[in-house]
């Protein structure tokens, strides 16, 4: 399961990369960085839990 996880956060964090760096996609950055924000919350909400 944290490998899904961490596997998701570098998808998000490479959209909000690219999001930054082409012009015009600045939405995709917002989404990315949207997205990476709740997966890491998520993950370590169920790390916390799995104690």
């Amino acid at each position: 399961m944290m490998n899904l996880i961490v596997f998701l956060l570098v998808v998000w964090l490479v959209l909000s990369v690219l999001g930054f760096v082409i012009e015009g996609l600045f939405w995709l950055a917002v989404i990315g960085i949207v997205l990476f924000l709740a997966t890491a919350a998520y993950g370590w909400v169920k790390r916390k839990t799995a104690k």
